[in-house]
């Protein structure tokens, strides 16, 4: 009998520790040049508790829902990214695997239902990617922000 079945017959239900993912920390060199780069690139908005000026050190960007609202970070389906001023240069976001000739891997993968148009407009605006769309567990690509941190976008 599997542990599920064995609280349905208790009848007491399991208490969920995680429930989700309220944001993803982003080192950045220069957040108002970064908040600009993501707008374009993925979509995002910057919250409005946060003024969008040069010399800002923090910004909280937020992804579009399907009818154009910002998603609420605590309930919506994907994180909020904080864009955070960082005393390091560049390329903080990724690692080197050990396996197939130790590649750089993401550590954030986002999810797409057009990974062809992510990929051509990020060729229009010069986004730094990683190849071209492969064909590992679904079509996906690797690219980099400004600061070299690595991400990933995958199209189920």
């Amino acid at each position: 009998m599997s542990q599920n079945q064995l609280e349905e017959i208790n009848g007491e239900k399991k208490q969920q520790d995680i429930t989700g993912m309220t944001c993803i920390y982003v080192p950045v060199n220069d957040v108002y040049a970064s908040v600009h780069w993501y707008e374009k690139n993925l979509g995002c908005q910057p919250a409005k508790n946060h003024k969008v000026e040069p010399g800002m050190t923090m910004s909280i960007l937020r992804f579009l829902d399907e009818d154009g609202k910002p998603q609420d970070a605590a309930t919506g389906s994907i994180p909020a990214l904080f864009l955070i001023q960082s005393g390091e240069e560049g390329g903080r976001l990724g690692f080197t695997g050990t396996w197939e000739g130790n590649p750089r891997n993401a550590v954030g993968c986002f999810v797409t239902p057009r990974i062809q148009e992510m990929f051509e407009r990020f060729k229009a605006n010069g986004v730094r990617l990683e190849g071209e769309i492969r064909q590992t567990c679904g079509p996906n690509l690797q690219f980099y922000d400004p600061d070299g941190n690595m991400w990933e976008i995958w199209q189920p």
